[in-house]
């Protein structure tokens, strides 16, 4: 997000709502002739931006400080049509902090500063059974492979209950198994952690490169693709995204990019479309194609959250009006 934020958010569209739990940082990215571009970034706040923008009501759940980042960081939100009502605010505390360094083919490396980052107190607060018991009432708990790796293995295990007792109730959970080893103490720890989020997920939105990362060359077979009640999207390298769904298997190829900028936030908004159209009631297929081609764009600009204007419009009509006949 950037550091002004940008317009109110667009009106909301069908019933369903997302919860999005994570940590959003500051974020600089170099800029040229030595200098930085201040930014706010994570990879579920991302995708909570491009949820909201495809008129999907999302709140997102995080702790922040008292400090004045903090605060732009939430009127940013609120500028782009998220929630704020669960993001708890720890006197004393601050943000984290990470750097941005692009490659000359787009990709991109992080280096982090978020060890007493607010956001990692999230399930060890005095203000944690009132989440866990808020996080009840949303249709969809979105988190991310990241997101597991703020919290203590006490922490955890309150999520997990959490999502359990979702689940229990009918909600359902997503994970995008997004995989960053600098935030884990060990290997064995996260896959650990991995395992418990699959085990409790309905639609698992994962990479192979995340996977074999984590687990070795085999890691794709640690998803439940044989479990017909699971929605597994395995993406691959190449623009490709394999999909098992109710007992079937599907290969949604997207078109090739040709001009790669940077490739900050193109699972997180491939996430954030599959999750949209999905939630307004467009097939997997269909779905995946939409994650494509706004990941497509998003890869085209630098940084994470992209201009408004860029955002592809048909993409939002499609959208909007799918979610308004629900």
């Amino acid at each position: 997000m950037t550091q002004a934020g940008s317009e109110a958010g667009q009106r909301s569209v069908g019933t369903a709502q997302v919860a999005s739990i994570g940590e959003c940082m500051i974020e600089l990215s170099k800029s040229g002739n030595g200098l930085f571009s201040l930014a706010y970034g994570g990879d579920s706040l991302n995708s909570a931006v491009y949820l909201a923008r495809l008129g999907i009501s999302v709140d997102y759940v995080t702790a922040l400080g008292d400090d004045p980042w903090s605060e732009e960081m939430v009127r940013g939100w609120q500028a782009e049509g998220i929630g704020t009502e669960r993001v708890v605010r720890v006197p004393g505390r601050q943000p984290g902090l990470y750097i941005i360094d692009i490659g000359d083919k787009g990709e991109r490396r992080f280096h982090y500063w978020r060890q007493t980052s607010a956001a990692r107190l999230l399930f060890a607060l005095p203000e944690t059974p009132d989440i866990s018991a808020a996080l009840l009432e949303y249709d969809l708990i979105y988190l991310t492979g990241v997101s597991l790796s703020l919290y203590e293995e006490a922490g955890r295990a309150r999520l997990f209950d959490v999502l359990d007792r979702a689940r229990d109730q009918g909600r359902r959970v997503a994970f995008d198994t997004n995989f960053r080893p600098r935030g884990w103490p060990t290997r064995e720890t996260a896959q650990l952690a991995f395992r418990e989020a699959l085990q409790r997920s309905d639609i698992v939105l994962a990479s192979s490169e995340d996977l074999e990362l984590l687990f070795g060359k085999d890691g794709v077979r640690e998803l439940p693709v044989s479990n017909p009640d699971v929605e597994v999207v395995l993406k691959m390298p190449e623009p490709m995204v394999h999909i098992h769904h109710a007992g079937e298997k599907h290969l949604v190829p997207g078109d090739p990019i040709q001009a790669v900028v940077d490739t900050t936030a193109a699972g997180d908004s491939f996430a954030a479309s599959y999750l949209a159209a999905r939630l307004t009631g467009a097939g997997v297929v269909e779905a995946a194609r939409m994650g494509h081609r706004l990941a497509g764009v998003v890869v085209c600009h630098r940084g994470a959250i992209i201009p408004r204007s860029a955002m592809p419009p048909d993409m939002l009509q499609e959208i909007r009006s799918r979610g308004e006949t629900r």
